[in-house]
């Protein structure tokens, strides 16, 4: 468990006092894969990195599975720092050393005999499918392969915790679709915490059960993966959650409506998205129904989505068509946003 009591973090920039975080208080579970989400400039980075001493708060606590981190040194920190792994944006890999000889560098300096180190390396690069990498280059990877060796590196101390810093930023969608598997089945199959950040929402929705909303070094919300995007409540949030679910109708559908009225936003939540109840409200032929924009996503396992639909009818048939639909668990708010 992580965690972070009454942080504060100041820095000193070019003689100005910059509070990059700002009493933050979180609690990351065993096992949690856990996203920080923010524009640049958030403090993301800033408090994920204070889990593994790369920074230290200005005052406040950093817990790490009952241990007050800031206390450690000596031997105690070292074997702390060797409990927890990291992997960067840009891979942070050594140009001049092939792929295992880049996977193995915690174990080299961790004083590991040779022999030890082939037969762990091995199996790393089996476990991220770079075997056939082995004695590659850097320059001869793809992006995809290079932070799968950025993976590999910080998995090879065998740790408790592993900590992203923008891991798929720098790649293209399908590789981010593979990392993000990847990390899953690290998670799933080794019970490593991992804590995630990124400015991207699909990356939260592909496999984060709890999300932290981070705006100006403070958290502006937090909470289930599921309970933020079916009811985000500040403007930063919704805002994120408009980049996987749209909360609005396309302003080209919009202008191709000869008329723009009696306009209704559904959203579906669990059982609801599963069952078909516009359907049902249509074979009632209560009311004319133009289904006019929708999507729907997996998260955490539950299905969520939205639809804009179009009644027309009489106001008291619209009336018993919005009840019938509240009455089936469907959230229904009238308007074009």
């Amino acid at each position: 468990m992580i965690i972070f009591e009454n942080i504060n973090k100041t820095y000193i920039k070019n003689k100005q006092q910059v509070n990059a975080l700002n009493d933050i208080n979180l609690k990351i579970e065993t096992g949690d894969i856990y996203g920080l989400i923010g524009w640049s400039g958030a403090g993301k980075s800033s408090l994920i990195r204070l889990v593994n001493q790369l920074e230290k708060p200005t005052s406040g606590t950093v817990m790490v599975d009952g241990v007050n981190v800031n206390n450690l040194t000596g031997t105690a920190q070292r074997q702390h720092k060797k409990n927890i792994g990291m992997i960067f944006q840009h891979f942070n890999l050594l140009e001049s050393k092939t792929v295992a000889q880049n996977i193995a560098i915690p174990l080299v300096l961790q004083g590991i005999s040779r022999p030890e180190i082939d037969q762990r390396v091995d199996a790393m690069l089996a476990y991220v499918d770079l075997t056939a990498k082995k004695d590659s280059y850097p320059s001869q990877l793809s992006g995809g392969q290079k932070q799968r060796v950025g993976i590999a590196r910080a998995l090879i101390t065998e740790p408790t915790i592993l900590l992203c810093d923008e891991a798929t930023s720098a790649l293209d969608p399908q590789t981010t679709l593979s990392i993000l598997k990847l990390l899953k089945q690290i998670n799933d199959e080794r019970k490593i915490t991992i804590l995630l950040v990124t400015h991207e929402m699909e990356v939260i929705a592909s496999i984060c059960n709890k999300v932290a909303v981070m705006e100006k070094g403070q958290i502006i919300e937090q909470g289930s993966v599921l309970d933020i995007f079916s009811t985000p409540k500040q403007e930063t949030t919704k805002k994120f959650v408009s980049t996987v679910l749209s909360p609005q109708i396309p302003e080209a559908i919009l202008a191709s409506l000869p008329q723009q009225n009696n306009i209704f936003r559904l959203e579906f939540v669990g059982d609801s998205a599963k069952k078909p109840v516009v359907n049902e409200l249509i074979l009632k032929q209560l009311v004319e129904i133009n289904i006019l924009f929708g999507n729907m996503r997996e998260i955490s396992g539950v299905v969520l989505g939205s639809m804009f639909i179009q009644m027309n009818g009489t106001e008291d048939k619209i009336e018993t068509a919005v009840t019938f639909l509240k009455d089936k668990g469907v959230h229904i708010e009238r308007g074009v946003a």
